[in-house]
């Protein structure tokens, strides 16, 4: 019987025949013929004959060929047209190269195949190859590495390796300018500050993995238990893990103390979903009688080789010394992986996987150095100052006629001009970067904030694109069971007392008919004959209503135990005391859940469940026991889940299912209301699930058992044939009621996603969750406004389903698109250009069922792509990969652990927090490094170029303008404070930046910093280096000191002027800066007299001459601003005017 079911190739081979069905009726539809025969059009390789109706944008000839040349193709072509040195020239170079050290790492840091093994029970030494270590490693550098490391991540910027060489030039007498630590000092201050706080966080990452591996587990062996580290456990061992324990490895579940012979764990550090995941013991070794006999049986496991996926596994069980050899199937119901914890029982598991080989380690990528892009545009900048200055030094040489050691006098030259590139640039930004930090963890609006990365906070200046999980991040995954419809009445949160009432009366009536004629029972069952005939319907209907929510799901109500000695969760037999206060749920969703505590609010309470009964209480106070007859759990697939049930009182047989109204409507019976009413509880924000029955008579349950029973065993398209076999029960069923529930969203999500919205920023939401709840979440956090449509990417399975999907996608307009992992890693196989291109220009995207590893994925596409800043946000261990992927990354503390705000570079406390962490620190950080950059800039390029005026005067000598400690008090003491006190400056009040959000759109521009402002503050800079050189040589009399006390002077005042120009909010700090350093420099007139003449600077002709030359170069500046900010004002001074 079987076998004749038709079958169609899926995906897999694990789809479900409807959706199947469906997918072959939309392709047939999408055009003329192709899909008549889906299955003959699939297996032939040229399907261009069909794509080429609907182009897509690609070049039609790599359309025809195979799928694996498709990527290959063009660039083929065009490497065998070319021959020879022309080969070599046009890039041959670069591939030999890449190849030749490709080449080098593969033999340095050969990796190991991965392989699929045989694992013998509690015999590690018979494991035929050597398996990794099971100790977690986070650090970046080791012993060895440190320092070189270190030093390579600063030397690598071209800023500092310019220091490193002008540093080490000054070693040679010959080009010796001044003393040698006005350029040690700086450079030794930038290196060890970078050191000491590198040191100290790799310090704490040591700290934390050691931890981690030093935890104590138990090991089973011959001799009874002993006690092993986390980091010695080896593959073949056997591991008891207590409850609330973490599991170590990846674990065979092979015995637990549950007497179901199943446990619950928690996954939310390896999926982010904090529902209780439902595990199975291998059914062979839970039947033994005692722990030590897992030593007294011969058996192994044969596991596949390690892999990314941690929702699937395939693997068999062999015991070996029986007649005949039991052989149980594996599946992902009986592992254990790591980093999830036991949440009910004590669990025994063989190892199978340890280390790097674990999936929670497989899909943790290695976090990268992050370096900000004001730094990536500083260093831009720095190359053109160094161009700059080649091109000045050459200039000045040639003016000389390369006269005598010319290259001696080129090199001295540019040691004179090297103050272009100030060294201060780099420990002005870092502790500005530490002062922006401060500021943020000391704000009393975002309480708890910590920044963990303190070289970028400026990106939060700079986002484009924001991508979010959802559980836990944007809702607190607290389920509320909302609403019930019957399609003609529909029940909310109010009125669920006459639900009770209702259910009180059906109940007391069924009661009175089983137990006769008694005299309290009389009014009992009189009552509702004298109710209108509607009322009794109703009361039916309810009573039908709540019993199928109180037995299809897969809830197990825990009882605590009272001695609380053991700590061991025990399963409540029949006579035991079923108290409602030590009883929990346990379940794999929350959703159904809450559906059982509604049930039991009501007054249908389940108080007892193992693998084949289960056992309900009437608000009576009766115990109805139902028998399971079978179960069909929910897959992502089929959407729906089933159970058949015989009620052990009347011995009827049931078949309820609940499920997704999309999988549903097609099989319950014609009704009008059902996809109205499903519209509008989603408008709400309600998750909705569909419940109908179906009443089965006991041939038609034996006759489908045999046939479910046949399917099972085949081996070919098994899970197809199953479903086809389920199907069959699937069809006219009863439509019972319509359920809504609430997943809480966070405190001010939405007003949250609506200001980053306003702002500029694209949210996407990447969720490991079911495309429903997603879908439901993004409705109800207004991540999709109401006014736009959701395009809902259909599953595909191949390039042409893709290529169809796409050209679908591109019709559409201004819709957020919704997309699932398996499609998403489909598309980007063929088109990931065509994919990323038309889910930019969707105002929202969701991407529902994404592993860890497809996140990060999509983080880094998106930054290839576009090239903008991507902000990850996370609060669970499965978000670390994507937070660790994106130009910033902000954790959440949440119920899901600390892992991902230990990650990150940015942890908060609530999501609603980053709003302001952008909008008002991000905004003022980056424009405060901006200016702060600039004008560390500007203070190198007004020196060289009074360097530069001086040295034509003086017939071109490479002799410096000013010495020793001038030069050095220039660069700190006089100026140092009011140039940093720039990091106290905004152009916007943080409540203005907060309620004009629109305001955040020019940051992602980049226009406080870039070549073109630059350019205007290098011009400013030529100007007044200009007159305050000319200005001392035309204004000074006798001697040459006079010039260097007058320009010096007046280069000082010009500067504290210059830094009163910039600024746009005085603070007080600021006052204060500019008056000390004046004293300062005032002070320190009286200790330079190898530099003054002290007689001329106390006269008034000296005063009045730096005042000229201060006037002259600083009031035009003055006016220019004045005349800009009237005829051209920035957007933001019409709000603060």
């Amino acid at each position: 019987m079987a076998d004749q079911i038709p079958l169609y190739p899926v995906r897999n081979a694990a789809g479900a025949a409807a959706p199947n069905r469906k997918r072959a009726a939309y392709y047939s539809a999408a055009g003329p013929g192709p899909g008549a025969d889906r299955r003959g059009r699939y297996q032939l390789e040229d399907e261009s004959a069909h794509l080429d109706e609907m182009p897509l944008m690609m070049s039609e000839e790599g359309f025809e060929n195979e799928e694996g040349d498709y990527h290959t193709l063009p660039r083929a072509r065009l490497t065998r047209r070319r021959g020879g040195l022309e080969w070599f020239v046009c890039g041959g170079w670069k591939f030999l190269c890449s190849s030749c050290c490709d080449w080098l790492i593969n033999i340095c840091q050969r990796k190991k195949e991965l392989k699929a093994r045989t694992v013998w029970l509690g015999c590690p030494e018979k494991c035929e190859e050597k398996h990794p270590r099971n100790s977690i490693k986070n650090q970046k550098y080791n012993v060895f590495t440190f320092i070189p490391g270190v030093l390579y991540e600063q030397f690598k910027f071209f800023l500092n390796l310019y220091f490193l060489v002008v540093s080490c030039s000054q070693f040679v007498p010959a080009l010796k300018i001044g003393y040698l630590y006005t350029y040690w000092a700086p450079l030794g201050f930038v290196l060890a500050v970078t050191v000491v706080r590198e040191a100290i966080d790799e310090f704490r990452r040591f700290q934390r993995d050691k931890d981690v591996n030093s935890q104590l587990y138990s090991k089973l062996t011959v001799r009874g238990k002993v006690q092993v580290k986390s980091s010695d456990i080896q593959v073949g061992d056997l591991i008891i893990v207590e409850k609330n324990q973490r599991i170590p490895s990846d674990m065979v579940f092979l015995r637990t103390s549950e007497k179901a012979g199943s446990c619950f764990i928690r996954t939310d550090q390896l999926d982010g979903e904090t529902d209780w995941k439902l595990k199975v013991a291998v059914s062979c070794t839970q039947r033994l009688p005692a722990l030590g006999d897992l030593f007294s049986i011969s058996a192994y496991v044969y596991a596949q080789k390690p892999q990314l996926d941690i929702h699937s596994f395939e693997g068999t069980f062999t015991r070996e010394d029986c007649d005949p050899p039991i052989h149980e199937s594996l599946s992902i119901e009986n592992t254990l992986w790591a980093s999830t914890v036991v949440a009910s029982g004590t669990v025994i598991g063989v190892v199978i996987y340890t280390g790097k080989e674990t999936r929670s380690v497989m899909n943790t990528s290695n976090p990268k150095n992050k370096v900000g892009l004001l730094d990536l545009e500083l260093n831009q900048l720095t190359k053109a100052l160094f161009l700059a200055l080649v091109a000045l030094s050459v200039v000045m040489v040639t003016l000389q006629g390369f006269v005598g050691p010319w290259y001696r006098n080129l090199f001295r030259f540019l040691l004179l001009f090297s103050y272009i590139i100030p060294i201060s640039l780099r420990v002005n930004l870092d502790m500005g970067k530490a002062a922006y930090g401060w500021m943020m963890m000391k704000d009393e609006n975002i309480p708890g904030t910590v920044v963990r990365t303190s070289t970028i906070p400026e990106e939060l200046g700079r986002l484009v694109y924001l991508l979010t999980d959802k559980t836990g991040t944007l809702t607190q995954n607290e389920m509320v069971f909302k609403r019930l419809h019957l399609g003609t009445v529909s029940y909310g949160t109010d009125t669920m007392d006459e639900i009770q009432s209702h259910l009180m009366n059906s109940y007391s009536q069924v009661h009175s008919q089983a137990a006769g004629n008694t005299p309290g029972s009389a009014p009992l069952r009189r009552a509702p004959s004298s109710a209108p005939k509607i009322r009794k319907s109703v009361s039916s209907r309810i009573h039908e209503a709540v019993k199928a929510l109180a037995l299809c799901h897969n809830v197990t109500p825990v009882y605590e135990s009272r001695a609380g000695v053991t700590g061991e969760t025990e399963f409540a037999e029949a006579d035991q005391d079923f108290s409602d206060e030590n009883r929990t749920y346990q379940a794999s969703s929350p959703d159904e859940v809450a559906l059982v505590q509604w049930t039991e609010s009501v007054g249908l309470t389940l108080v007892s469940r193992d693998l084949t009964s289960m056992q309900l209480r009437t608000p009576g106070g009766q115990i109805l026991t139902f028998c399971v007859l079978q179960m069909f759990p929910f897959t992502s697939e089929s959407k729906r889940m089933g159970v058949i049930v015989r009620d052990e009182s009347t011995a009827e047989i049931t078949f309820y299912m609940k499920g997704a109204d999309t999988a549903m409507a097609a099989i319950v019976q014609y009704n009008d209301w059902l996809e109205e009413e499903c519209g509008n509880m989603a408008r709400e924000g309600l998750r909705t699930l569909v419940v109908a029955r179906r009443a089965l008579t006991e041939e038609q349950y034996q006759d489908f058992e045999s046939r479910y029973s046949q399917a099972k065993l085949s081996v070919h398209d098994r899970m197809l044939k199953v479903a086809a076999v389920v199907e069959s029960l699937e069809r006219e069923m009863e439509l019972l009621c319509l359920t809504g529930v609430e997943d809480q969203l966070q405190a001010d999500v939405r007003p949250t996603l609506e200001m980053l919205r306003n702002a500029g920023i694209k949210i996407w939401m990447l969720t490991g969750d079911k495309l429903e709840t997603a879908t439901c979440i993004a409705k109800s956090s207004h991540l999709v406004s109401r006014t736009q449509d959701i395009h809902v990417f259909r599953p595909v399975a191949s390039r042409g389903e893709a290529h169809l999907e796409l050209n679908a996608l591109r019709r559409k307009h201004d819709c957020a698109l919704v997309i699932s992992g398996d499609s998403l890693e489909v598309c980007l196989k063929y088109y990931q250009h065509e994919l990323v291109e038309l889910a930019c220009q969707c105002p929202a995207v969701v991407c529902c069922r994404c592993s860890p590893t497809q996140k990060a994925h999509v983080v880094k596409l998106l930054q290839q792509h576009t090239g903008r800043r991507t902000c990850a946000v996370g609060d669970g261990g499965n978000d670390v990969s994507m937070i660790q992927a994106a130009d910033c990354g902000i954790g959440i503390e949440g119920k899901e652990g600390r892992q991902a705000s230990l990650a990150a570079d940015f942890s908060i406390t609530q999501f609603r927090h980053i709003g302001r962490l952008l909008v008002v620190h991000g905004r003022n950080s980056y424009k405060r490094s901006a200016a702060l950059g600039q004008f560390v800039m500007h203070r190198g390029l007004i020196i060289s170029t009074m360097q530069a005026v001086f040295s034509s005067v003086f017939y071109f000598a490479s002799v410096p303008l000013y010495q020793g400690f001038l030069m050095v008090g220039y660069a700190t003491v006089y100026t140092m404070f009011p140039v940093f006190s720039l990091v106290l400056d905004q152009d916007v009040k943080p409540e203005m930046a907060m309620l004009y959000p629109e305001l955040y759109k020019d940051l992602t521009k980049g226009r406080a910093l870039s070549f073109k402002t630059f350019l205007i503050w290098v011009l400013i800079s030529i100007y007044q280096g200009a007159i305050l050189m000319y200005g001392a040589l035309v204004l000074f009399e006798s001697e040459f000191v006079h010039v260097v006390a007058i320009s010096f002077t007046a280069l000082i005042l010009t500067e504290l002027l210059m830094v009163a120009l910039t600024v746009r909010t005085w603070h007080w700090l600021m006052v204060v800066a500019e008056l000390l350093s004046l004293g300062c420099y005032v002070a320190s007139l009286a200790f330079l007299n190898e530099y003054f003449d002290v007689a001329f600077i106390t006269s008034a002709t000296f005063l009045w001459k730096v005042s000229a030359v201060t006037v002259v170069s600083c009031l035009p500046l003055y006016v220019l601003k004045y005349l800009r900010r009237k005829l051209s004002p920035p957007r933001y001074s019409k709000l603060t005017s």
